[in-house]
């Protein structure tokens, strides 16, 4: 056993066919990478080149006042000009921009040239209602079509968007609101989910009452059910839309590269929730050029991320990105087992679905129902997955490679975070994969694992995760707060220049990178440390087991002990057996260390609207303790 407990292992691979090298938007990542390093300036510079300007930079990086970095400086242009307007003058006009299912079966299908005049049309609505440029607007919706819409009118008339997962309640909605001082909220009627109504609306109505600085309420009919409506602030969208203002056509504001394109708050596990701020100009070259390359996109392709567009993966990966690409995204309302656990897989066949990107809970999370549900369907378009959210365990890459992607789909594997805007550390389709390993970083990238006072650790062994170099989409500050801006992600590591991610990682002996999560899921056990994550795996790996959490609770003899909690898969029990066997088998497949001291049966685990397990909520319940801010619980 290495030093730290764990030795991540370096000989399975999965290596890419000839023709997917041959096929590959990037062939040789071994070369653009090194190009990337040699001039990164030049090599962005290439990359911006790429898209439409109404004015070229004059100079690509101002690091004149550091960690306040600037790009494409001097440079005009607008997020809305490079994910819409460019494409209606050309045949992408009549191309599938967006294909919608809600939960009950709904659908909704948007070209681009519709998309336009919808978002056209909105933006007119905004100005209309008195919204301009600079002012905040913050967007608190279910998974319909009209929250890209929203999202891309206020990106037109340069009105920062604050968009709020639709699962928030209504103190962390008003909290964003207040922080932003946002005057319009744009929200729902209410929206579907496992087939019952999520009450978006009254839950406005309750954060307004605590946020007075709502001057607007702008309401998408999806549901149909009764609610409130405030008379002089509450409008109907549809209404709004029929008005004789709201025309199909609508100036584009000429934006500077580093004007605001939106805020988007971190879940806020701990602490006040961060207003993470995105830019125009670095985020729309970044994030396009992730897709393009990572995921491999084709003209013909059927691209689907399976999250919300109120989270980051959201924002780039299934509004922003996709569209500056031209590309054809699927959005589905709902949950993905509802009506029965094949859903997504119906949808997978259903409009011919190419490549598919989710979360490792999701995956996990439909293990539990077997392989006779996927095997229902013709997956057969499928040519690429996707993960994203947080490290994933072999068991899952395994089952996720084998079952859906029958053997033949590579798994692009992503670490990166809210304030990186885009993919830090990925494969890219012609990279040999290792599984549960995020790989390499993406070309223009340096990235380092090293101690606490900044040197370098040897291979397998384990460190902080420090970006070494600015790059297009990085975060420009927290809003409102620059001070906590540096000291969250630089102060540690200021003299080198170095961004802190908050994450354990480790390279190992090929030299790929192994994210083990956040520094605060480090369990410390006689004097080992261990990735919550390892364990995890070691748990999900037994057949027994859907899902796991761990936490790590103080013990004199060990500095921490293990404790564990499972979700079993249907049709098993928990029982001392059980528990027994688990231990043991924990021992076999991590490490006698990593052996948890107890485990707990249960039938959930408290995670964040995001999905991330909200470890410290298990560890206050464990000791006893008050459970905190819970404002971001999923339930």
């Amino acid at each position: 056993m290495a030093e730290q407990g764990f030795t991540p292992p370096t000989s399975e691979w999965y290596r890419p066919t000839a023709d997917m090298v041959k096929q590959a938007n990037v062939p040789d990542y071994d070369a653009v990478y090194a190009l990337a390093r040699q001039d990164p300036q030049a090599f962005w510079a290439k990359r911006a080149a790429e898209l439409e300007w109404y004015k070229t930079w004059d100079q690509v990086l101002d690091d004149s006042n550091k960690p306040f970095y600037k790009w494409f400086v001097g440079g005009k242009t607008n997020m809305a000009l490079n994910a819409l307007d460019r494409h209606v003058t050309t045949w992408r006009r009549n191309k599938l921009a967006i294909i919608w299912e809600g939960e009950d079966g709904e659908k909704v299908t948007l070209s681009y040239w519709r998309l336009w005049q919808e978002v056209n049309k909105f933006a007119n609505v905004l100005r209309g209602m008195g919204v301009s440029k600079g002012d905040r607007v913050t967007i608190y919706m279910g998974r319909v079509p009209e929250i890209a819409i929203a999202m891309l009118a206020c990106a037109k008339i340069g009105a920062p968007h604050s968009v709020v997962y639709g699962g928030f309640s209504e103190q962390a909605l008003a909290s964003r609101i207040e922080d932003a001082q946002s005057k319009v909220v744009i929200t729902c009627d209410g929206a579907w989910l496992r087939g019952k109504i999520v009450p978006l609306k009254v839950t406005v109505d309750e954060a307004v009452t605590r946020s007075p600085v709502v001057e607007t309420v702008i309401v998408v009919k999806r549901t149909c059910q009764e609610i409130q409506m405030e008379a002089g602030r509450d409008y109907w969208y549809h209404d709004l839309m029929a008005l004789p203002f709201a025309k199909p056509n609508a100036e584009t504001e000429v934006m500077d590269a580093e004007d605001p394109l939106f805020i988007l708050y971190t879940s806020g596990t701990t602490g006040k929730p961060k207003g993470v701020l995105h830019t125009h100009g670095g985020y729309q070259v970044y994030t396009s050029t992730t897709l393009e390359w990572a995921f491999d996109i084709k003209e013909e392709d059927r691209w689907w991320c399976a999250a919300d567009p109120g989270w980051i993966t959201g924002h780039s990966y299934i509004v922003y990105a996709p569209l500056i690409l031209g590309a054809t995204s699927i959005i589905y309302e709902g949950a993905p087992t509802y009506p029965y656990p094949d859903r997504w897989w119906k949808i997978v066949a259903d409009y011919g679905v190419t490549i598919l990107y989710t979360a490792p809970t999701a995956i996990r999370g439909l293990m539990r129902f077997g392989e006779a549900w996927p095997r229902r369907h013709d997956l057969s378009s499928l040519r690429l997955l996707g993960s994203v959210g947080e490290p994933i365990n072999p068991e899952a890459w395994r089952w996720y490679h084998r079952v859906i992607g029958e053997e033949r789909c590579p798994i692009i594997d992503t670490w990166w975070q809210t304030e990186t805007g885009g993919f830090m550390i990925t494969p890219l389709p012609s990279v040999a994969l290792k599984p549960g390993s995020a790989t390499r970083p993406f070309p223009g990238i340096e990235v380092d694992i090293v101690d606490d006072d900044g040197a370098p650790v040897g291979a397998n062994e384990d460190g902080n995760l420090v970006i070494k170099s600015p790059w297009p989409s990085m975060i420009r500050t927290v809003y409102g707060d620059d001070e906590r801006f540096i000291s969250q992600y630089w102060e540690k590591y200021r003299d080198q220049g170095w961004y802190l991610a908050g994450d354990t990682a480790r390279r190992d002996d090929d030299g790929y990178l192994w994210v083990i999560g956040r520094n605060d899921d480090v369990l410390k056990v006689s004097g080992y440390r261990l990735g919550t994550a390892e364990v995890e795996s070691g748990l999900v790996s037994h057949s027994a087991v859907a899902e796991s959490a761990v936490i790590g609770v103080p013990d004199e003899l060990r500095g921490n002990k293990i404790f564990a909690y499972c979700i079993l898969v249907e049709g098993a029990e928990g029982s001392d057996a059980l528990e027994a066997e688990l231990k043991a088998h924990v021992r076999h497949e991590v490490g006698p260390i990593a052996a948890p001291a107890q485990i707990e049966f249960v039938d959930n685990l408290p995670k964040t609207r995001s999905g991330k397990i909200m470890r410290r909520v298990l560890k206050a319940q464990a000791l006893g303790q008050p459970l905190g801010d819970l404002s971001t619980l999923e339930d």
